[in-house]
């Protein structure tokens, strides 16, 4: 397990420092945030004797992928609940659920309308009706445990940053770094999602006051890019060497970027940017511009 700190220079941003932990190097395949979320529940998993385990994604989830080959590296059985009953048929087609499917991964197919129910308990009967005795890990592998694993994503060393700065999904990794700062750091969320009701899901175990979110850079939602999001992803990795993914971190940065230049951060700042992986999902997201006749993520060296 290794990860790295770089320093970004990048269109004259000399009024501040801007540093990149690098937590998409931890592992080739279960990197970032998801190594993160997985440790402490697969250690649960271990510990209380499950015969499987069960999660929820969509077809182009990091989770799921990420889920399916630590889930294979421990010798796990695994279920993923997949939000789309007409899927089965595009497996081979996805490279994520090829993929998931390769490391031994089993789908349960649900129709989106059915999927919203997935955290009800009758949900949860049923999945243990059909499974035995599995342990239900939510959508993006988020709980008490993930949080426990993504408090280690801040070390000792970043104690000299005044501002760290992450990706919003579920809300695992930003309250565990949330968790982890120190007194003189204020944390910047830039969700993926729409819509202002992460907070509640943050505040659910969070323990400190030094966060906020800024909800301006998410590009039209979940998923959803444009031809400046893509133009920005093939430039930051031109002079930088270094990859993000549309759906998390690309939206991160684009919005770090774009507040250094409006002058938000401090003179002297330093800023820390948290890269979470979720690099699997690139592929996916250029079948998809292709379909569209856009622009595409360009990566080649």
């Amino acid at each position: 397990m290794e990860n790295s700190v770089n320093q970004i220079v990048y269109n004259d941003l000399s009024r501040v420092s801007l540093d990149i932990k690098r937590e998409d190097l931890l592992h080739p395949f279960v990197s970032g945030n998801k190594f993160r979320k997985l440790k402490y529940n697969l250690a649960e998993f271990t510990k209380l004797g499950y015969d499987s385990l069960v999660t929820f994604g969509g077809a182009f989830s990091n989770h799921i992928a990420a889920t399916a080959y630590a889930c294979s590296e421990n010798h796990i059985n695994c279920v993923g609940v997949i939000r789309g009953e007409e899927l089965p048929p595009l497996i081979n087609e996805n490279q994520t659920l090829k993929f998931a499917q390769q490391n031994g991964m089993k789908f349960e197919f649900v129709s989106r309308t059915l999927y919203r129910e997935k955290d009800s308990e009758s949900f949860k009967e049923y999945l243990k009706s059909k499974y035995g005795n599995c342990f239900i890990l939510p959508e993006g592998g988020s709980n008490l445990l993930a949080v426990k694993g993504c408090e280690e994503i801040l070390t000792e060393n970043d104690a000299q940053y005044d501002f760290i700065c992450c990706p919003v999904g579920t809300c695992a990794t930003i309250t565990g770094i949330i968790n982890s700062t120190l007194p003189h750091q204020k944390v910047i969320g830039f969700p993926a999602l729409k819509g202002d009701f992460l907070k509640d899901e943050i505040r659910k175990f969070a323990r400190n006051n030094n966060w906020e979110l800024n909800t301006d850079y998410h590009f039209g939602g979940y998923g959803k890019v444009n031809d400046q999001l893509i133009d920005f992803l093939n430039c930051f990795y031109k002079e930088t060497s270094i990859k993000l993914d549309p759906v998390y971190t690309g939206k991160m940065a684009f919005g770090i970027i774009d507040l250094i230049q409006q002058g938000y951060f401090p003179e002297n700042a330093k800023v820390l940017m948290i890269h979470t992986g979720g690099l699997q999902g690139v592929e996916g997201m250029n079948r998809y511009l292709e379909q569209k006749k856009m622009k595409k993520i360009d990566f080649n060296e």
